[in-house]
């Protein structure tokens, strides 16, 4: 029997990024399911805050060298990658200059969110995609953590749904306390448009803020989980009345073997409930 394959996408992980709720999951979390006998892969941005030379990031030449399209403007996809030595874990990082280069992750130093976010989150999402594509690993179980990967939902079910690689998977989008404050360039949506996603797919967005980002990824997931104890109390009243499976916040000293569970759950179709305790 072959191994369950899952695909964590994360906005955050240690030690890359400093300790948060979601970098902590996003660092000990594929280390436990890998434990467990699953075979995974982990995807983050490569902001300019993360240390290429003290974590001992090198780019995958084989995997670089592709142009991702945004609105017209060729954009060069570049693949990093490290290695948490004690985790015997990978971590694949999504790099670009005219994206990833600023020293900080969504903000200025004026704590201004950066005006082009929204395609730093489109190329990200379109970037990890493509990648695994060149891979050619077909992942049961894709695993988003965090606003920033909200899109990926939307382009599995739509841009790439068709795609044998991802055919099966399922999609299970974490929920954090982390929001972000004002919308994104309302011209998220004409950029969006690729072959396979219209403008019906993407009404939510108006405004393109954080509810309706998490709006999205919810209405494109099979399931989600709540990684914190606190989420937006609209975002939590809209996830309630969605016919799918939700995993409430677990805490740090049992979630992996819940999600592990609740990924196995996912995947033989055994969930029909609201939520799961």
């Amino acid at each position: 029997m072959e191994k369950t394959k899952v695909l964590y996408i994360s906005q955050e992980i240690s030690p890359y990024l400093p300790e948060s709720e979601m970098s902590v999951i996003g660092r000990n979390l594929p280390q436990g399911i890998q434990e467990r006998g699953r075979e995974i892969r982990t995807f983050m941005p490569r902001y300019g805050c993360v240390n290429e030379r003290r974590n001992q990031l090198h780019e995958v030449i084989r995997l670089s060298g592709m142009n991702l399209i945004i609105e017209d403007t060729d954009h060069p996809l570049i693949i990093k990658v490290a290695s948490i030595q004690c985790a015997r874990m990978q971590v694949y990082f999504i790099d670009n200059e005219d994206y990833f280069q600023r020293k900080s992750t969504f903000c200025d130093e004026n704590g201004e969110y950066f005006q082009d976010n929204d395609e730093r989150m489109i190329f990200f999402a379109r970037g990890v995609l493509e990648t695994v594509k060149k891979l050619r690993w077909a992942p049961d179980i894709v695993h988003c953590h965090g606003w920033f990967t909200s899109l990926v939902p939307l382009y599995l079910k739509k841009a790439y749904r068709d795609d044998p690689l991802f055919q099966n998977s399922k999609i299970v989008f974490s929920v954090y306390n982390n929001d972000f404050s004002g919308p994104l360039n309302k011209k998220i949506r004409k950029k969006l448009l690729v072959e396979g996603v219209n403008d019906k797919d993407i009404n939510v967005l108006n405004p393109p803020d954080y509810l309706n980002l998490s709006k999205l990824a919810v209405n494109n997931s099979d399931a989600v989980i709540y990684g914190s104890g606190e989420v937006d109390n609209l975002l939590k009243d809209y996830i309630a009345k969605q016919k799918m499976p939700v995993l409430e916040y677990q805490p740090e000293e049992e979630y992996v073997d819940l999600y592990s569970d609740f990924y196995d759950n996912i995947l033989n179709g055994s969930l029909n409930v609201s939520k799961i305790y």
